[in-house]
């Protein structure tokens, strides 16, 4: 089989690239390499059709996904940090340039999977989320929310045309993926935790460091959009993908001192400090995942401990 991944040197998307390869299928990557690397695919770089390029150009999409048999449509700007910083093109990638994806796979009718995310349910306090729970968000100048306001649009076109074409696209929300070859860099809370635990430094946490979330292990995740690929009984269905147990900001920086071996202590900063004027975050975010266990019998394996052991043993390299 030809996979074609977008994003497939980033976090993800290398992860998948590992694992088609494994499997014996031959794999093409499509990355502008801003949020990916190289360093992530190094070790298969021999093995695969990199293309280094932007899922904005046509031309390019339209060829990469015609000679392809499955699409994973992994690119996105992403990472609060970047969001903020970048925000007009982050935008302009995560919109116009998922429609052009879109548009070429069916175009050829080729079977699509698209990474959305969990921000697409914004602040709703009402939880654990599930696939039908209401989008709330802030108000258009609180920046982080164009991030969940183009995934939204994404889905929402996926939707049609599958409805009105035939597309034959599966829809992942992704609640934070974690894993090795994640970086810190764009906001990723782990790896930055982790990063800061090896080097005995303070761990910063952003404001009262109250906020919860629920981790899952990056193995898990592929491993569930693998199987969701091969199952056309999910074509025009979406999926919460996420781990299980739910941990404050304060408490994952104590599990994380305590896995490390680590003599950081806790440094709490205003989000105002760490993110400038327009940020807003939500307090909760639990994913229920009943759907995607119901229908392919996926649950993820990985518990907080060992997602934190696996992303210190990659940072020690």
């Amino acid at each position: 089989m030809r996979v074609l991944i977008t994003g497939g040197a980033g976090f993800i998307g290398s992860h998948l690239a590992d694992a088609y390869l494994a499997k014996g299928d031959s794999v093409t990557i499509l990355d502008n390499l801003t949020t990916g690397s190289r360093a992530n695919i190094a070790h298969i770089e021999d093995r695969l059709d990199i293309h280094a390029g932007d899922i904005r150009d046509e031309a390019l999409v339209g060829s990469l996904v015609k000679n392809s048999d499955l699409v994973l449509h992994m690119a996105a700007a992403l990472g609060v940090k970047n969001i903020m910083e970048n925000t007009v093109e982050s935008v302009s990638i995560n919109f116009t340039g998922s429609d052009v994806v879109l548009k070429a796979a069916t175009t050829h009718n080729k079977r699509l999977i698209i990474a959305s995310t969990s921000e697409i349910y914004g602040k709703n306090p009402a939880q654990p989320l599930n696939e039908e729970s209401d989008r709330v968000v802030g108000a258009p100048q609180k920046i982080r929310w164009t991030y969940s306001d183009a995934k939204a649009l994404e889905e929402a076109i996926a939707h049609t045309l599958h409805r009105t074409h035939g597309l034959k696209v599966t829809t992942v929300r992704f609640f934070n993926t974690v894993g090795p070859r994640q970086t810190g860099q764009y906001g990723m809370v782990l790896p930055r935790f982790v990063s800061q635990a090896l080097k005995n430094e303070d761990i910063t946490i952003y404001d009262d460091g109250s906020q919860s979330r629920v981790f899952c292990h990056v193995d898990d995740a592929v491993r569930a959009v693998m199987t969701l690929a091969a199952d056309d009984s999910t074509i025009g269905d979406y999926f919460n993908i996420g781990g299980i147990g739910e941990t404050t900001m304060k408490q994952l920086a104590e599990k994380v001192i305590e896995r490390t071996g680590s003599h950081s202590k806790l440094k709490y900063v205003p989000f105002s400090e760490a993110y400038g004027a327009g940020f807003e975050d939500m307090q909760r975010r639990v994913p229920d995942i009943s759907k995607v266990k119901a229908k392919i019998g996926w649950a993820p394996t990985h518990n907080l401990d060992s997602i934190i052991d696996s992303v210190a043993a990659h940072l020690k390299k």
